[in-house]
């Protein structure tokens, strides 16, 4: 095996090998998976571990697990792999047409407001594709549920997906004109204790800690607000927002057409709430199907445009 500058050189079937059995968490499993056998793949991990000098992988007869050193090559990997197969898409792309079933999750709201029309100029771009869109609030296991990629947002605490940041989810404070009228406007992030707030799940208390910071010093508040009004389901929030049933604190994409139309306003704009990124996830597979790579390319794109 070759060396450059004092470090072996890694064959990128290696790397592979590795990425292959920590997603399948099994070596002998990785190793049919791309053709060799459990000897050759038990040879070949031995000889990536030696090339780097440290060992990627606890093994024993049940179970794999990452080392430290290991969850960061794997990271690495992941990234090397993504990278190659969509230079190896970009220029196959003149000829290739995305077909067969593409399965996507999101969340409600933000799937009939961008997802959903994004699927619809996708698919009339790719005339031979199939596609299922399932819009749920709640947390899906992508793998167990054979979807090809999902829109989240949110962290991705999944080490077995990738996630392509889309954009960055704002969120602002609103009521309806009704409920202001009726209780006053808050002036101070304090004040919202002493309102009714729509609350969402996953807590299934009626109260939850609302983080917030000033956009003129900077500085950070935590306030605990309670209401009457539970759900899991962005839009109901929304809507019960409008009915005037309380404050809530919604995504700006959400809630600018109402903001817009004055069926909500904003309170304390001088105040932000904590923003969370919004990802598109997807199963790092050996071979991404051309059509998830080709709908991802094309989501970013839309939120360049849109958000």
């Amino acid at each position: 095996m070759e060396k450059m500058h004092g470090l072996q050189m890694i064959e990128l079937a290696d790397m592979k090998l590795f990425v292959q059995a920590v997603l399948s968490g099994s070596l002998s499993a990785a190793g049919r998976e791309l053709g060799f056998s459990p000897a050759v793949g038990s040879k070949r991990m031995s000889r990536l571990e030696a090339a780097l000098g440290t060992r990627l992988l606890q093994r024993s007869s049940r179970r794999l697990s990452l080392t430290e050193e290991g969850a960061l090559y794997f990271e690495r990997c992941q990234a090397i792999l993504l990278d190659i197969a969509n230079a190896e898409a970009e220029l196959g792309q003149g000829q290739a047409e995305a077909r067969g079933l593409l399965r996507v999750s999101s969340p409600v709201a933000l799937g009939r407001h961008y997802i959903g029309p994004a699927l619809a100029k996708f698919a009339s771009q790719h005339t031979a594709l199939q596609v299922q869109l399932s819009l749920n609030d709640d947390v899906v296991d992508v793998i167990a549920s054979g979807f090809d990629c999902v829109v989240r947002i949110g962290a991705n605490s999944d080490s077995r997906l990738v996630a392509r940041k889309l954009a960055d989810n704002r969120r602002v404070i609103c009521a309806s004109p009704a409920y202001l009228a009726l209780q006053g406007q808050p002036h101070t992030p304090a004040d919202l204790s002493q309102h009714s707030c729509i609350l969402m799940q996953p807590s299934s208390a009626m109260h939850a800690d609302w983080h917030l910071h000033s956009n003129k010093t900077g500085e950070a508040q935590t306030v605990r607000v309670n209401g009457n009004w539970l759900t899991n389901n962005g839009e109901q929030a929304h809507d019960w927002a409008i009915a005037g049933l309380g404050l809530v604190r919604r995504s700006i994409w959400d809630v600018a057409p109402a903001l817009a139309n004055g069926s909500l306003i904003e309170v304390l704009a001088d105040w932000s709430s904590d923003s969370t990124p919004i990802h598109v996830m997807y199963p790092s597979r050996k071979h991404l199907p051309l059509r998830t790579r080709l709908f991802i390319d094309f989501l970013v794109g839309v939120f360049d445009q849109a958000v």
